[in-house]
């Protein structure tokens, strides 16, 4: 049996994939992530500024995190798997 033949049975063998997070639960997902980026972006907005930005950096740092997966899921939401 060549290599081919032998990652082709592999192949073969294995589970079909399936998502950790399923696929119905998308477009909530993306509505809360999103939502959340926006009510934080409206808090940093309102932030006295400080000398020490440490609260600043934490909430605009969390905002981009919950934005930048709050946009793939509604990406994948559509049918634009990413």
């Amino acid at each position: 049996m060549s290599d081919y033949d032998a990652v082709q049975a592999l192949y073969r063998s294995l589970p079909s994939f399936s998502p950790i997070i399923p696929v119905a639960l998308l477009p909530f997902l993306a509505l809360i992530l999103l939502a959340s980026t926006f009510v934080l972006a409206f808090y940093f907005s309102t932030l006295p500024k400080d000398t020490l930005p440490i609260r600043e950096t934490a909430v605009a740092s969390t905002a981009s995190i919950l934005g930048g997966f709050g946009v793939v899921a509604l990406f994948c939401t559509v049918g634009v798997y990413v």
